[in-house]
């Protein structure tokens, strides 16, 4: 692959959109403004899911969510709610959206190719009626994202698809790169061994779920 820093820029949309082909009348149709019960099962049976903020100075986040099948509630055709389960405390995507309610959604279902975006507005509750929901072994959710649908539609499942993703043969040996506990070590030089470090997150993780 050839690592040479691109010289030109596409700088209008007009420019961009004629490097493509018009898109075909599914991709131009797809998106609905409300959840429908295709939508909703594919929410049901999806355990993990990103979310993209921004900030109000335009910087962009992602984060992922996971849980079991089902942990996002949908108490509406317009509405979703996400947990927010116990996490590193940094709160990027959840300051983001106190400061810019735009948010973008993508749920995956391990095993299918297909995506469900949904892109709407969020706030961030701590309503203990709302919480009390979404609670696991007795432990509630300190918040919840709770998302105002303005789009929702199937993604293009190319992406998965050209990266076998979910195909045993297509798994890398952990192997392959160093523990989170050595990558912590030669990063920000901390006074454990990486062996420490690793033991101690294993050890955390496996504790600090909910």
């Amino acid at each position: 692959m050839d690592d040479t820093a691109p010289v030109n820029a596409v700088d209008s949309e007009d420019a961009l959109r004629s490097l493509y082909k018009t898109p075909g009348e599914v991709a131009s149709k797809k998106v609905l403004s409300r959840l429908d019960k295709h939508c909703k099962r594919f929410i049901e049976l999806s355990p993990f899911l990103c979310i993209a903020t921004a900030g109000a100075d335009g910087s962009a986040d992602v984060s992922p969510r996971g849980d079991a099948p089902g942990f996002v509630g949908v108490p509406d055709d317009g509405t979703v709610v996400i947990p927010d389960r116990v996490g590193n405390n940094r709160l990027d995507t959840l300051a983001n959206v106190v400061e810019n309610p735009n948010v973008g959604l993508i749920f995956f279902i391990p095993g299918f190719n297909d995506i469900l975006r949904i892109n709407g507005r969020g706030k961030i509750v701590d309503e203990p009626a709302l919480l009390d929901r979404y609670a696991v072994d007795g432990k509630v959710p300190a918040t919840a994202l709770v998302v105002t649908v303005d789009e929702a539609f199937l993604h293009c499942p190319k992406a998965l698809m050209r990266a076998n993703l979910w195909s045993d043969e297509a798994k890398t040996p952990r192997d392959a790169m160093p523990t989170a506990g050595q990558i912590y070590k030669d990063q920000i030089a901390l006074a454990e061994s990486a062996e420490e470090l690793e033991a101690s997150f294993v050890e955390r993780r496996a504790k600090g779920l909910y």
